[in-house]
């Protein structure tokens, strides 16, 4: 099972025990631009909540998108004991009866967390926008997941407009923002930094926390995590190239 560790190089002084954040948010939805490594944070935060014991399931509303998915890791998740809750239609004109029925026990069952991995195009908020009476009277935590080296998402100016627009789509508002800047196997810290300055502008500019910054474990380091000031959360599994999927 993964072990509950959001901390940095055994800097305790950056930790938030897992135990914490369980209590929190119940439901978390995952967003931000197509291939910006939103699903591989998705996964790694549902696996994190297991590994703390958590009844976890990952609603994969994902539609459309041609990138990672998390349903393509139902085998390796359902051996954590997470459940996969995903639509087997794929069409960007999405009716109510094209969604699971089993997503509502999402919102039913509040002994279980739900992570939603929201695609970054308009079906998949448009699909989300289906339960906004739901969450509407929930407490939730929305993620936007910005990765620098997208196109749409480049500057501080195009990263909003993206956010706002997901919002606009999805009827819910994001809380908090993820850098998770990588270019796959290339990834250098150079890229995580260059993310970094650029989620801290848009946190500036829209008034939303940092609540983490994503490293892959094979970059982590004392020096690189001095740099950043909010919590680090290392990651084992990671965005595929797209002629890997």
């Amino acid at each position: 099972m993964p072990k509950a560790d959001f901390g940095c190089c055994g800097e305790k002084k950056k930790r938030k025990p897992m135990f914490d954040v369980l209590k929190e948010k119940r439901i978390n939805i995952v967003t931000g631009h197509y291939g910006s490594g939103k699903t591989e944070f998705a996964v790694n935060y549902a696996l994190k909540l297991a590994g703390a014991g958590a009844g976890v399931s990952i609603v994969d509303l994902d539609i459309v998108n041609p990138y990672f998915r998390s349903r393509e890791l139902e085998p390796l998740l359902s051996k954590y004991g997470i459940k996969v809750i995903s639509s087997s239609v794929d069409s960007p004109a999405l009716e109510v009866p094209a969604l699971s029925a089993e997503i509502f026990s999402a919102f039913r069952n509040d002994a279980s967390h739900v992570v939603f991995d929201m695609g970054g195009d308009d079906a998949g908020a448009n699909a989300l926008a289906r339960y906004h009476r739901y969450l509407d009277n929930k407490p939730y935590e929305m993620f936007f997941v910005l990765n620098a080296n997208r196109h749409l998402t480049k500057s501080a100016e195009d990263a909003i407009k993206y956010l706002r627009s997901i919002e606009e789509a999805s009827k819910q508002k994001v809380s908090s923002i993820v850098n998770n800047t990588h270019m796959c196997g290339q990834t250098a810290a150079d890229d995580i930094l260059k993310g970094q300055r650029l989620c801290e502008e848009v946190s500036a500019r829209t008034n939303l926390p940092i609540k983490y910054t994503i490293i892959n474990k094979k970059l982590l380091n004392k020096k690189l995590c001095s740099i950043i000031n909010n919590e680090v959360f290392p990651i084992d599994i990671y965005l595929k190239k797209p002629w890997e999927i």
